[in-house]
């Protein structure tokens, strides 16, 4: 038999990513554009902040999205009494050995749901940061690699909620992208309260593809054309974010970074090797809007 083609190759793709679109989509009902962003930060190798009011779905989504692939998954419920070393691990001294061995902690894993960050306090949220920007923990000196594919899936009620910790800018510009879900359409919920009243909808969730086929499409998505037109356009909306008198805090160079990968992983998800300027339009808002500040002369 001989290789396959690339066109045998982008198809088989197309329905794996399509049969994964329906796997999540069956459980997030009436929400297709969050569902598509949720696997374009994936593809992106980015992270994603899901905020909202509870009850709406966002540990559904970041379940139904972690069970669709065939990767280590683990759930961190943070709280305002968890420890750093609940998250990255500690090293324990072992008698018989007589030496530090380390436990990693559940951030080893491939998809990590890190469920209400803002219920715990800023020195724990920040044992995150190394991972999500390096994709590795550091303890005692020593530094251990995470699993690839790597993506924090976090979730937070608004700020305005008893017992919240706001994220620091320093942590909300690690996530590639913050959405809301929202309230679901009318039809779609009472499909929801037909459906699932009396069944575990992510129960009927099978894995749909592997992790090395995920970090195969992650390294696809770098290959996806961006025109420097397409460039300067980005840059051009970044330095106006940095000029404009109502903004106090305009978008890093990491912002204009993740914006670039974010349109590469959405034309790709669309079937397209190069990318247009509706899909910088598309998600300059999820990407850029938690990444600024609005000065406090304007609030």
């Amino acid at each position: 038999m001989g290789k396959p083609t690339a066109n045998s190759t982008a198809t088989a793709s197309a329905e794996l990513l399509s049969r994964v679109r329906e796997s999540v989509q069956s459980v997030i009902r009436g929400k297709d554009e969050v569902v598509q962003l949720a696997l374009v930060a994936l593809f992106a190798r980015g992270h994603l902040l899901i905020e909202d009011v509870p009850g709406v779905g966002k540990t559904t989504l970041s379940h139904s999205l972690a069970r669709s692939f065939d990767c280590t998954f683990q759930r961190i419920q943070f709280t305002s009494d968890m420890l750093p070393s609940d998250v990255i691990g500690i090293s324990i001294f072992n008698q018989q050995t007589e030496s530090f061995e380390f436990r990693p902690g559940p951030v080893f894993a491939s998809i990590v749901l890190a469920d209400e960050i803002n219920r715990t306090t800023p020195k724990t949220q920040s044992a995150l940061l190394e991972a999500m920007n390096e994709f590795q923990v550091t303890v005692d000196s020593h530094t251990y690699p995470l699993p690839q594919p790597f993506m924090v899936v976090a979730t937070q009620n608004p700020v305005e909620h008893h017992g919240t910790y706001p994220l620091p800018e320093s942590q909300l510009d690690r996530f590639l992208m913050r959405l809301r879900i929202g309230y679901p359409p009318a039809e779609s919920e009472k499909e929801i309260l037909k459906n699932f009243a009396d069944a575990e909808p992510l129960a009927q969730i099978e894995p749909v593809m592997g992790a090395e086929e995920v970090v195969q499409m992650q390294r696809t998505v770098r290959r996806v054309t961006v025109d420097d037109q397409l460039v300067d356009y980005t840059l051009a909306i970044v330095e106006k974010t940095r000029e404009h008198e109502y903004l106090s805090l305009g978008v890093s160079p990491r912002g204009s970074m993740s914006l670039y990968r974010a349109a590469q992983a959405l034309a790709f998800l669309e079937g397209r090797a190069y990318c247009i300027p509706d899909d910088f339009k598309r998600l300059v808002v999820a990407v850029f809007a938690h990444r600024i500040l609005v000065s406090s002369r304007y609030v």
